[in-house]
């Protein structure tokens, strides 16, 4: 099979010269296929038995960016009405048509076909294919299939897809029983319309009836109650299924990845005959979703080795993973990879790459990236307005949303969620509340629970508990736990005890092992000195079998990721670490340091709780960085827990007294610290204190990326780098892990 791609700087002569190379004219389009659930949902459907010799489809010109004076100038030539009509004009118009419709160009197909004085029931399929790709155009398609002078089977095929896809199951029915012939592709679109629509049940019924089923039936079947939930049923159907296609292999491991069964998904996956660029998506996505991004990576530079081309659902995944291992060279490099190959042209792609930069501390090259992209979607614009969220910059993450606005994006539910999170981390809660009214009035989109613990976080660290506590109350559903976690972090701030012990209890009573319940009201116990109630919580996580997360600091230096936990004991230059921070103390307690006793949650002395507020797993991060990083660079560091209030005041000194610019991630947002302030403002109270007079400060600033480091170190033992010819043709990348660093290497 041939293919071609067609760009905006082709003329008409070799696009004509493409079409007449391609060899077979179908007679419909075919659309009973099996969706993937990691597919692009822009992408158009490939027919599970698709053929490109077969006389049944349609070969279509595989390209999706031809540009539309190309097929104009060839309609224009060849199918004037002063021109004689004849099936050359026909075949060729048809494919122009199809290319179009392949694009998702209706109103450029439509144009085409308007003007052809002859249609055959090919044309009129195609047309009816692009009424059917995008919901909300049922009505149009009706109309248009009414108006087909001889409708043949793939006509009646399309016409039930299109009621499928906008979920009007009942017409769909109704319409497949009054059918006078039937063929498989006529069961199969049913099939998987009902199981697509979660419609298992019935989906069932006519798989029972159908009568001769294919590899198309089986693998729609599978995969139904694998997104339904129904893992159990998904197995016992592949285990008797006479044909397991490709399909439903890739079926089989995204539901064990969604349960969690990794062990099962790799033996799938080492035991699949054939595996196609979806089969590796799911498998690379599955380890990311759960929490083995370092797995993920690696099985992705594997795909790209052996030849597989990396698609946008691909890079989004890898690039989430890079996001979760914070790991910004890393995804500088795949962002290299995709510099170097047709998705740099790509919105998805493109939308991934900004989302990594600011998930990892590169705002600046997100907003780079941004502004260069030419036709933004609303999941880009979404993805820069979090970034500015994320980072503390309000002013300008709501700056974007109203230019978003007035170039006529409409924003969705996701698009409120980071403007409410950028005025929180900005302190705006009147124009916090005002915006969460105007997604409601203005936009008529339902608030959901993101929403509203968005809300609930904006009021109470703002000091209205109260407030906060009836808006959970007049939620028009179940609050769940993330609700009640954020009021509990709220009066720990605020020392409100009362409110408080309300909020674990109702977190309790939602999720009784939750740790953080546990956790934070013993911080608010501890906040007001009461350690007897500190000490029987403590008890009651221990009968009750409830595990604190432990947390961790970590920073890349020299392609190496450094692990720190509070106290830690065994980093091998924990001498040298302590002698600096030792150091450091002195110096901050000169310029008027005082550490926050209120963060050392351990009912011991003065002294000793100092030492351990030393020790937290941030400042041990930090003082390493100035050891090994050289002067002047950043210090990125990233930990997995909320940064505490005595860390958040230290680290300004510490900038000031050092003059580097530092930026800690924690699980809320970026904090940029610089001169000795922080670009959050110390909005949080819990972190307020009085800010250093004889500190110059910056408005506005954002950290620069640092340099490749190329030398590859170790501090943890030797190990093998994996290395193959891919790398050094690429300049890509692989790493090598161990238990408490993992490693870069930059070919």
């Amino acid at each position: 099979m041939r293919c071609f791609r067609v760009t905006r700087n082709q003329n008409c002569l070799a696009f004509l010269k493409i079409l007449s190379l391609t060899k077979h004219q179908a007679s419909a389009l075919s659309t009973f296929t099996i969706h993937d659930p990691h597919a692009n949902p822009n992408r158009e459907a490939v027919p599970a038995n698709f053929s490109p010799h077969s006389p049944q489809k349609t070969c279509l010109v595989p390209s999706n960016n031809m540009g539309q004076e190309t097929a104009t100038t060839h309609f224009s030539r060849k199918s004037t009405p002063s021109a004689q009509p004849n099936l050359i004009d026909v075949v060729s118009s048809n494919k122009v048509i199809t290319a179009y419709i392949r694009a998702g160009d209706l109103y450029s197909a439509l144009k085409v076909f308007d003007g052809m004085p002859v249609k055959t029931t090919v044309t009129w399929n195609s047309i009816l294919a692009g009424y059917s790709k995008k919901p909300g155009n049922m009505k149009e398609a009706r109309e248009l299939f009414d108006r087909i002078p001889k409708p043949d089977i793939f006509s009646y095929n399309i016409m039930l897809a299109c009621y499928l896809h906008n979920s009007d199951l009942d017409t769909a029915r109704a319409f497949f029983d009054k059918m006078s012939v039937k063929d498989t592709a006529s069961w199969n679109t049913m099939i998987s319309g009902f199981a697509q629509n979660g419609k298992m049940g019935e989906a069932c019924k006519l798989f029972l009836l159908m009568p001769n089923k294919n590899s198309v039936s089986w693998s729609a079947m599978i995969s139904g109650y694998v997104e339904c939930g129904n893992l159990e049923c998904a197995m016992e159907l592949f285990e008797v299924a006479p044909i397991k296609s490709v399909v439903a292999w890739t079926a089989m491991i995204t539901g064990y990845m969604k349960f969690g069964k990794i062990g099962l998904a790799e033996k799938m996956f080492q035991e699949m005959p054939v595996k196609n660029l979806v089969t590796w998506n799911a498998m690379i996505a599955g380890y990311v979703e759960n929490d083995r991004a370092e797995d993920g990576l690696k099985l992705f530079r594997k795909m790209v080795g052996v030849g597989v081309r990396p698609n946008p659902s691909s890079l989004s995944s890898a690039l989430l993973g890079c996001s979760n291992l914070s790991a910004l060279q890393l995804g500088k490099q795949i962002h290299q990879l995709v510099y170097k190959s047709p998705l740099c042209r790509d919105t998805t792609a493109a939308t991934s790459l900004i989302s990594m930069y600011c998930k990892c501390g590169g705002l600046v090259d997100a907003c780079r990236l941004f502004n260069e992209i030419p036709k933004k979607d609303v999941v880009t614009w979404n993805a820069m307005i979090s970034g500015y969220a994320q980072h503390g910059a309000g002013e300008k993450a709501l700056h974007l949303f109203n230019e978003m606005r007035d170039e006529g994006m409409k924003p969705d539910w996701i698009t409120f969620v980071a403007v409410l999170l950028a005025c929180n981390h900005a302190g705006l809660v009147d124009l916090g509340v005002r915006h969460f009214d105007l997604m409601v009035r203005d936009y008529g989109i339902e608030a959901k629970p993101d929403h509203y613990t968005c809300m609930v976080d904006l009021l109470g660290r703002a000091g209205r508990l109260v407030q906060a506590v009836n808006l959970i109350k007049k939620m028009p559903f179940k609050p769940h736990s993330a609700i009640f976690g954020t009021l509990l972090g709220a009066c720990r701030i605020h020392k409100n005890l009362e409110l408080a012990e309300y909020a674990a209890k109702s977190l309790l009573d939602l999720d009784s092992a939750s740790a953080a319940a546990y956790v934070q009201l013993a911080n608010v116990y501890a906040a007001v000195s009461r350690w007897d109630h500190v000490a029987r919580i403590r008890r009651s996580m221990k009968e009750n079998n409830v595990v604190k997360t432990p947390g961790y600091s970590w920073i890349e230096v020299k392609n190496v990721v450094h692990e720190f936990r509070s106290g830690d004991r065994v980093h091998p230059e924990l001498a040298s670490i302590h002698e600096k921070l030792k150091e450091l103390e002195k110096k901050m307690k000169l310029a008027g340091y005082f550490p926050d006793l209120e963060f050392a949650l351990h009912d011991v002395g003065e002294e000793q709780k100092e030492q351990l507020l030393l020790w937290h797993g941030e400042k041990l991060a930090i003082a390493f960085g100035l050891i090994k990083l050289p002067s002047g660079t950043p210090i990125r560091v990233f930990k997995n827990l909320r940064i505490c209030g005595d860390c958040h005041h230290a680290i300004k000194y510490i900038s000031a007294i050092e003059r580097r610019e530092i930026v800690v991630r924690d699980t809320t947002r970026f904090h940029h610290f610089k001169d000795g302030f922080c670009t959050c403002g110390d909005y949080c109270p819990a972190m307020a204190h009085s800010f250093l007079p004889s500190f110059n400060r910056e408005q506005t600033w954002e950290a620069r990326t640092t340099t490749k480091a190329s030398k590859i170190t170790n501090v943890f033992g030797s190990t093998s780098i994996i290395t193959s010819p891919f790398l050094v043709k690429y300049n890509f990348f692989a790493f090598t892990l161990n238990s408490r660093s993992w490693k870069l290497i930059l070919a």
